[in-house]
């Protein structure tokens, strides 16, 4: 028999004691008095916090412009949604621009408090939302960035990815029964066979499997990063199938997470380390409850067999006569003349779609055959290339010092000096996935790189500078595991000649 008493309240920290004071969402009700105020005015929890339930992001680092980030269920968005993404960046000049995510994401960059409550109506009217993607939120929910138009695929994930996103946010309206997890949350459902989303790191993940003949999902859980700690998710030993069961089955697991979860230490806060502490199968048995029936146990196998793929080039769809393009955007960055261009390019020779992958890149489907030369005759194509070198290709970063006041170090823009000289010098046989990400929060994911980079600060010379620490192993794709740190307080200024001989070593490069 489990034990489904609530546990006893236990100390709170300062976070839960500001949301137990005033949900994070209830500030959607004072935007335009904010609007109006000026964002020097607003009372400091509000400004530093409960505004990121809403999407809206103080930086201390350039105060006064603030980024947006939005949902994008399954990294689909259209032609007209980026239309609009690119007009709002465009109106701040050189301070407007936008990234790609690690979470199949946009984040506009550079925006003033005062023009929110107009950026929201525009949101609207195309269909677009920010709620709830900061904070303790669950975050942007991934699929396969091929759902629909990829010949090997096993399951569309699309309508799933938006059903659970419903629910979760109340279509885009919020929801306060899911505004006040003990941290935030990651949820992804796989339809492919190569781990497109990287399950692993998933509080939730969804993948393929068939039992006894039949298509389901096999179900993990308590995969995370975090400033402490990093653990692949493990099996729940749950098999459910597609369209009855996942968004049920999300609802239970994120609402014994809710009312079970630590809200002490806010490191220990996390969906694994409830796990570890019901164990698994009473963890399991909670789920079943809030589930209202018994769990099916999973499927022998999944059908994850196939290495990773990055979708960067031409591919032909399983509609006849489509192609879908994969382009590369170095490190994720946009400029408003980019997403306009990629708005024009996808509705002038595609449907109106744009895909966006966890890799930071966009891909633009349903090009007919026709259409296919004059769209590789773009001037885009000359900056966000199909076939970058090895290094660049495979290039994740986070945002880095230049915008995030969690960041140790600047991780873009010497990211890519980095890659493309070393690229220049070396001759490298096949893809290196290299992942930089400027602080422990892991948002640019060294532990499933082949090479990561966590940003920190070393002592050289006497002095204080930017440094690094080095992961190395992870890996994606079937059979993904996470890499281990295994050297620890490197100067970002001695990076390149380690690097280089790392490459030489372990990755069969040769000088140029």
């Amino acid at each position: 028999m489990v034990n489904t008493a609530k546990p006893a309240k236990a100390k709170l920290n300062k976070f839960e004691k500001f949301k137990a004071e005033k949900d994070g969402l209830a500030v959607k009700d004072e935007i335009e008095k904010f609007a109006q105020q000026g964002w020097e005015s607003i009372e400091k929890t509000d400004l530093e916090h409960r505004l990121k339930w809403l999407g809206i992001f103080y930086r201390p680092v350039t105060p006064g412009k603030f980024m947006l980030r939005m949902r994008t269920p399954n990294g689909i968005v259209t032609s007209e949604q980026m239309g609009v993404y690119a007009s709002i960046v465009q109106k701040y000049g050189e301070d407007g621009s936008a990234d790609i995510t690690t979470r199949q994401n946009i984040q506009l960059r550079g925006v003033r408090l005062e023009d929110i409550p107009d950026i929201f109506r525009q949101f609207e009217t195309v269909g677009l939302t920010s709620i709830q993607s900061g904070m303790d939120n669950v975050r942007n929910i991934t699929g396969s960035p091929m759902a629909g138009i990829d010949a090997d695929e096993i399951i569309d994930t699309r309508e799933l990815v938006q059903k659970v996103q419903d629910m979760i946010t109340n279509q885009g309206k919020g929801n306060y029964d899911f505004t006040n997890l003990p941290r935030k949350f990651n949820i992804a459902i796989e339809g492919g066979r190569d781990n497109s989303v990287h399950a692993e790191i998933n509080d939730i993940a969804f993948v393929p499997a068939y039992k006894e003949g039949v298509l389901g999902f096999n179900v993990l859980v308590g995969g995370f990063f975090s400033a402490k700690r990093a653990e692949a998710a493990i099996p729940l030993n749950a098999w459910v199938l597609p369209n009855e069961d996942v968004v049920e089955v999300s609802r239970a697991i994120l609402t014994v997470f809710r009312d079970r979860g630590s809200r002490a230490n806010r490191q220990k806060s996390r969906l694994m380390w409830l796990i570890e502490e019901l164990g698994l199968e009473q963890f399991r048995s909670l789920v079943e409850t809030e589930f209202g029936k018994p769990l099916t146990p999973a499927a022998e196998k999944d059908e994850l067999d196939w290495e990773k793929r990055d979708h960067l080039g031409v591919f032909k769809q399983k509609q006849p006569g489509l192609n879908y393009v994969g382009m590369h955007v170095p490190a994720g960055r946009l400029s408003a003349q980019d997403m306009f261009d990629i708005a024009r390019m996808g509705e002038v020779y595609g449907n109106g779609e744009i895909r966006l992958t966890v890799e930071q890149n966009v891909i633009i489907p349903h090009i007919r055959d026709a259409n296919l030369e004059p769209f590789l005759t773009e001037p885009l194509l000359q900056k966000f290339v199909l076939e970058p070198k090895p290094l660049e290709r495979s290039l994740v970063s986070c945002t880095g010092a230049q915008f995030c006041n969690f960041a140790l170090v600047e991780t873009k823009n010497r990211a890519l000096s980095l890659a493309r000289e070393l690229d220049a010098e070396l001759n490298i046989p096949d893809k290196v996935r290299i992942h930089w990400t400027g602080c422990p929060n892991s948002c640019g994911q060294p532990q499933v790189a082949d090479i990561g980079f966590m940003g920190t600060k070393v002592r050289k010379d006497g002095k204080t500078v930017e440094g690094v620490d080095l992961f190395m192993g992870g890996k994606v794709g079937k059979e993904a595991k996470l890499g281990d740190v295994v050297q620890k307080g490197i100067a970002c200024e001695e990076l390149k000649p380690l690097l280089k001989e790392l490459l030489i070593k372990e990755f069969g490069a040769t000088p140029k």
